[in-house]
């Protein structure tokens, strides 16, 4: 075990930690790990924002006198069932982490659908008759469900019944996936939509005020308030960054990895090259990965055997691209965002900053939507000119009737890679490949996050993966298994914000792997 002094590391241990990625997950680990007195450096390949997609970037508009808009990559409902991280992110924002009311809608057929579902309000807009043959269709999924479903498209009919299905998940799922929802795993669908059903939704639209008596098994998506940082996500990650410098850490912007070497006695290099051109080199005992599973793979040394490198070649993710608009409102919506189920269009959602918070947006005249466009790197969309996806969006946004002729002003657009990772069929037993390969010959490289898991992890999820990587790494002993945060710990949107529970760990953290 470490030798510990008054809760920090004794510098005799010499050890010391390389973390790849400066995101939620990388930052929480550098945060506590620095804190208790573990030499950290963390290699950033962005050469200004920390945060990952979890970042805030800043634009000053020209049309709106320069006045500076912020926008959030995403999404970010900060919202966990873990009173640990709850509790880190008002250890690291305080009073700038506002209280902010969730509201959300779907787009279908030209109407506006509240989410979750309002059922008075569903069967108004379906109508009587498409309504009953809603519930036709679930009444047979119930009495003839799809055993053993594979795919996300029997999954959800199971759920839901195929005709919803077809109406509420079906469009929008492919245009965020690229794919057809029968080449979707069914995993997916578990971990995003668990524990919610066609009669789960409309008891909660019927009864809204009615919490079950484990308020912890509240079902996710169904809360009606978060938390947010005032000035966007990446506020939060650039307190996490500052923090871990003032512990002494150092966090090397603009620094892509390009190898990963073990060396004789288990140690680290890590080469990286920066934006000058110049590289880099460091040593360390452990190195904190949360680049995506596939490039890490590459860059391995000595090679991975070349079953996994063939896993990790077939790992696969999803890309998008935010359009910001800024606009003179004629038509305001109050929604943070709107999911769009028109086939019609490419835009898979449309944000509204201004209602995620106030203060990304300047001027209370003027709105600031996000339309988000999911692509694959490289494809048409991907490559289209600035000008042209600003164009895109905005005839899109006007044939939705969410803006009139003339209210756009401005426009900017960001590509965010490598957003998503893909659950095809066959990605578990890829990734199943590559984390025995890991475990079994290369100590001291601890997975986290989303594109370090290839595990479609909210930021509490990963922030989670990150806390119990610093501590084995304190302990210098593998005390949780990482891998089962999602399966042991249901962040995401549901249960009571930072709920207690027993100490044995219960559903909110992993129980340690020798207990």
């Amino acid at each position: 075990m470490l030798a510990m002094m008054n809760g920090r590391v004794s510098a005799s241990t010499q050890r010391s930690v390389a973390i790849i990625g400066a995101g939620p997950a990388g930052l929480t680990a550098a945060y506590l790990l620095s804190k208790a007195g573990m030499p950290v450096t963390v290699l950033e390949a962005d050469p200004t924002n920390v945060g990952g997609i979890s970042r805030t970037v800043a634009y000053d508009a020209p049309a709106a006198g320069g006045r500076r808009f912020r926008f959030d990559i995403g999404g970010h409902r900060f919202f966990s069932k873990s009173k640990e991280v709850e509790d880190l992110w008002t250890e690291l924002l305080g009073d700038d982490m506002l209280q902010r009311p969730r509201s959300s809608r779907i787009y279908y057929d030209a109407k506006f659908y509240s989410y979750p579902l309002k059922a008075g309000e569903a069967l108004a807009n379906l109508g009587i008759m498409e309504s009953f043959r809603c519930i036709a269709s679930y009444a047979r999924a119930r009495l003839f469900p799809v055993p053993n479903p594979r795919s996300f498209e029997d999954w959800v009919s199971n759920q839901f019944g195929r005709r919803l299905f077809g109406i509420f998940f079906k469009t929008y799922t492919e245009k965020v996936w690229g794919m057809s929802c029968s080449e979707i795993s069914a995993d997916w669908a578990a971990q995003r939509i668990k524990g919610l059903s066609l009669s789960s939704a409309i008891l909660a639209a019927l009864f809204p005020k009615r919490k079950p008596a484990d308020r912890s098994q509240t079902i996710k998506t169904l809360i009606d308030t978060f938390r947010y940082p005032r000035r966007g996500p990446g506020m939060m990650w650039e307190a996490a960054a500052a923090r871990t410098r003032e512990h002494g850490g150092t966090i090397q912007m603009g620094a892509r990895v390009t190898a990963l070497e073990q060396l004789r006695d288990d140690r680290w290099r890590v080469t990286f090259s920066c934006g000058d051109c110049s590289t880099g080199t460091i040593e360390a005992t452990d190195v904190i990965s949360s680049a995506p599973l596939r490039e890490l793979a590459a860059a391995i040394s000595p090679l991975m055997p070349q079953a996994a490198l063939d896993a990790a070649a077939k790992l696969r993710y999803r890309d998008f691209i935010t359009v910001a608009l800024v606009v003179r409102p004629t038509k305001r919506f109050d929604d943070n965002w709107i999911y769009i189920h028109e086939p019609g269009v490419k835009v898979g959602r449309v944000q509204n900053f201004g209602s995620w918070s106030p203060e990304m947006v300047p001027d209370p005249n003027l709105a600031c939507y996000g339309l988000e466009y999911f692509c694959f790197e490289g494809d048409g969309l991907w490559t289209s000119p600035d000008a042209d996806l600003v164009a895109l969006a905005t005839r899109e946004l006007e044939s939705l009737g969410l803006v009139a002729p003339g209210d756009v002003l401005d426009g900017h657009v960001v590509r965010q890679p490598k957003a998503y990772p893909v659950y095809d069929d066959d990605y578990a037993t890829h990734v199943a490949t590559i984390r025995d390969t890991l475990e079994d010959r290369y100590p001291g490289l601890h997975l986290v996050g989303r594109n370090g898991m290839h595990k479609y992890n909210n930021q509490d999820h990963a922030m989670m993966t990150a806390m119990l990587t610093a501590r084995n790494i304190l302990a210098d002993e593998r005390l949780y298994d990482v891998w089962n945060v999602n399966q042991d710990a249901e962040y995401h949107e549901a249960g009571d914000r930072g709920s207690h529970v027993a100490d044995t760990g219960g559903r909110l953290v992993p129980v340690a792997v020798r207990s």
